[in-house]
C-alpha cells in the first residue's frame, strides 16, 4: 500500500539506521543492509490504535486492554499525560498544568482499576473560590448549604458585598421570577447569556472571572451552549416547569438536582464486584460528585500508572520498545486499508508504520492539520475552519497559558479575617482567588494548593498556583521566565501578600503555547460535521478534549465510554 511503501522508503532514507526493536504484538518484519546499517521494513498490525497519549487518550487505552482488546497508545511526546505534569522537590508538590479534577465515578473506578484509590485526595468542599474585587477578597457564591435546596437558595441570594444592592436585585429577578426568552436565531456567547438573565454586574464579576479559570477564554466569543452546557441546560429545564412561564432560573436548577439525584439513586457506582469475575472487589474509597480531588503525589500519578500498565513505568531508565505504549512517536499520515486503517509514524528510530481495523486520534486539534487528509477530508475544519465573526481563521483555537507555581512564608500573607466565617488568610481557606479582568490584575486565577491538598509544602508554607494569558492575554508568550514571573508575583502581592513580603520561591514555570481548546461561536457546527463525515470512515474516530469537554473527569468518561463503542466495532467486524 501506498502509506506503507512510504514508510519503507523514508526508513530507507534515513540517515541514522539503528534498526527497530521489534515492537509487541504481531510485528512482521524483513531485515535488508543498507551501507553497513540494519534496516527493519515492517508494520505493526494491532486490533486498535489509539493517538495521543493525553488523559483521554490514556483513559482509553487502560479500558481497552483491560477488556482485552489488542490496543497500541501512540504518543508524540516523551512522556503520557499530555498537559499533566506534576513535580516534587524539596518537600514540595506541585503541577504544571491541570490542579485537581471534579470528582466523579469514573476517576474513582480507574484509580481502583490500577491500584492507586488509596493515593486519592479529597478537598473540604465546603470552602469557596474568592473573587478579587474592590482590593477585597469575597467567597463566590456557591451555596454552604451544599447541593440541595439551601444552597441554591444561597447561590441565588448572593449573600455578601461582592455585588451592590442594585445588582442583587437584577440577579434576584432573573433567578426568581423570570427573564428575556432567548434570541430566535444565532448562538449566544457566555456575556449575552448571563447579562440576560441575571445581569452585567454578576457577569463581570462572577462569571468572567469564572470563565477566565477555567477556559482562560474570552466569554464574548465563547459559545455557552459549546463551552457550558450543563449550565446553559438549567434554562431549558426552568421552561419545562410548565408554570414557569418566564424561565426563573431558580426552579429550574431545583428540578436538575432532583433530577441528578433520580440518575444516581437509580444507578449508583457498582463497586462491589467486577461482573466478570466471580471474585468480591474490595469497594471503592468514598467520595462525593463534584468534590475537588486529586492524589497524594499530583494528578500525574494517573497516566503514570496507565503507562507502566502498557509496559513504560516512569521510572525506567529507557524507553521499552516493547510496550503498549510508544513514545516519541508522531503521527503523519492515515490512510484506508481493505481491512481497516493504516498510519505512518516518525519515531526515535525511524519510520513506522502500523495497520489496524480501528484508530482513535485524541490528539490535540492543531496537531492534525494534514494528517487526516487522504481519508477522512472532512476533519479540516478543526484546523481550517474560518469564523469572520469572532475574528478565527484557523479553526478550533489553543491560546497560549502559562502555569507558575510560586511559595511563600505563611507569614508574608496578610493577616486579615475573610468574611463569613472562614477564618484567616494566612491559613487560605478556599479553593482559590480569581481576577476579573476589571481589577487590573494579570494573573488570571490563582490556585491554594497547599491548602487543597496535604503534603503540598513544608507546614510554614503556602504553595500558589497562578495561570497567566489565555485568549485575551496572547502576548505573555512573547515575555521570558523572569518577566512571568514577575507578573505573577504582581499580582500575589495585590490579592494576597502583606507589604514587605519576602520574594517568591519559584517551584515551577510552564508555559503551554497552545493550551486550552475553545469552545467559540461556531463550535458545535464544527463538531457536528466531523460527525458526519466519521460516518464515512467506520472504525476511524477524531476525538479529544475539543470534543468531549476541557476537564480532566471529562478525559476520563471519555476513555471508559468510548472504550464501549470500539469494542462493539470491534466484535461487529
Amino acid at each position: 500500500m501506498e502509506l506503507l511503501l512510504k514508510v519503507a522508503l523514508a526508513t530507507l532514507c534515513a540517515t541514522s539506521c539503528s534498526g527497530l526493536r521489534a515492537p509487541a504484538p504481531r510485528l512482521r518484519a524483513t531485515t535488508t543492509r543498507v551501507a553497513g546499517s540494519r534496516v527493519v521494513d515492517g508494520s505493526l498490525d494491532v486490533d486498535c490504535l489509539v493517538v495521543g497519549g493525553g488523559i483521554s487518550g490514556c483513559s482509553l487505552a487502560h479500558n481497552l486492554h483491560r477488556g482485552g482488546v489488542d490496543v497500541v497508545l501512540a504518543e508524540a511526546r516523551d512522556y503520557l499525560g499530555g498537559n499533566v505534569i506534576s513535580r516534587e522537590a524539596d518537600g514540595f508538590v506541585w503541577e504544571e498544568g491541570p490542579n485537581s479534577f471534579a470528582t466523579q465515578p469514573s476517576i474513582v473506578r480507574i484509580a481502583h482499576e490500577l491500584g492507586i484509590d488509596g493515593d486519592l485526595v479529597f478537598a473540604d468542599e465546603s470552602l469557596p473560590p474568592w473573587v478579587n474585587h474592590g482590593g477585597k477578597l469575597h467567597p463566590l457564591p456557591k451555596g454552604r448549604g451544599g447541593k440541595g435546596p439551601q444552597g441554591q437558595l444561597e447561590l441565588f441570594a448572593l449573600a455578601g458585598e461582592l455585588l451592590s444592592w442594585p445588582g442583587k436585585i437584577r440577579a434576584g429577578v432573573g433567578a426568581f421570577l423570570g427573564h428575556a426568552p432567548a434570541p430566535a436565531t444565532g448562538e449566544e456567547t457566555i456575556r449575552e447569556w448571563v447579562t440576560r438573565i441575571l445581569g452585567e454586574e454578576v457577569f463581570l464579576r462572577c462569571i468572567d472571572p469564572f470563565v477566565s479559570g477555567v477556559y482562560a477564554g474570552d466569554p464574548e466569543t465563547l459559545s455557552m451552549k459549546a463551552a457550558l452546557p450543563k449550565i446553559a441546560r438549567i434554562e431549558r429545564y426552568s421552561y419545562d416547569i410548565e408554570w414557569n412561564k418566564f424561565g426563573a432560573l431558580f426552579y429550574g436548577g431545583l428540578a436538575r438536582q432532583v433530577e441528578l439525584t433520580k440518575e444516581r439513586k437509580a444507578a449508583p457506582p457498582d463497586p462491589g464486584q467486577d461482573k466478570s469475575d466471580s471474585t468480591p472487589d474490595p469497594a471503592w474509597v468514598d467520595f462525593e460528585y463534584g468534590n475537588p480531588g486529586s492524589f497524594k503525589k499530583g494528578l500525574a500519578t494517573l497516566p503514570r500508572a496507565i503507562a507502566a500498565e502498557l509496559g513504560q513505568p516512569h521510572d525506567a531508565a529507557e524507553v521499552n520498545g516493547d510496550a503498549r505504549a510508544k513514545l516519541g512517536w508522531r503521527l503523519t499520515g492515515v490512510e484506508k486499508t481493505a481491512t481497516g486503517y493504516a498510519a505512518a509514524f516518525d519515531t526515535p528510530d525511524g519510520a513506522v508504520a502500523v495497520t489496524c481495523r480501528s484508530l482513535v486520534s485524541t490528539a490535540p486539534a492543531h496537531a492534525l492539520k494534514g494528517v487526516f487528509d487522504d481519508v477522512l477530508p472532512g476533519a479540516k475544519p478543526l484546523f481550517e475552519e474560518i469564523r469572520k465573526n469572532i475574528g478565527r481563521d484557523a479553526g478550533v483555537y489553543h491560546p497560549p497559558v502559562c502555569a507558575v507555581t510560586v511559595a511563600y512564608p505563611k507569614s508574608a500573607f496578610k493577616d486579615v479575617e475573610l468574611p463569613n466565617g472562614f477564618g484567616n488568610l494566612r491559613d487560605l481557606p478556599g479553593f482559590g482567588s480569581l481576577n476579573p479582568r476589571t481589577e487590573g490584575v494579570r494573573t488570571l486565577g490563582t490556585l491554594w494548593s497547599s491548602s487543597l491538598f496535604p503534603g503540598r509544602c513544608p507546614p510554614d508554607y503556602n504553595v500558589l498556583l497562578n495561570y497567566i494569558g489565555g485568549s485575551r492575554d496572547v502576548g505573555l508568550a512573547d515575555l521570558d521566565e523572569a518577566a512571568i514571573v514577575d507578573e505573577v508575583d504582581k499580582g500575589c502581592r495585590a490579592v494576597l501578600l502583606a507589604d514587605g513580603a519576602p520574594p517568591p520561591k519559584v517551584l515551577g514555570v510552564k508555559l503551554w503555547p497552545t493550551a486550552i481548546p475553545q469552545y467559540e461561536l461556531g463550535h458545535l457546527d464544527i463538531i457536528r460535521r466531523l460527525e458526519d463525515a466519521e460516518k464515512t470512515t467506520p472504525g476511524l474516530y477524531v476525538c479529544g478534549n475539543y470534543k468531549s469537554g476541557v476537564a480532566f473527569p471529562d478525559c476520563v468518561t471519555f476513555g471508559y465510554d468510548h472504550a464501549k463503542e470500539v469494542a462493539a466495532f470491534l466484535a461487529s467486524k
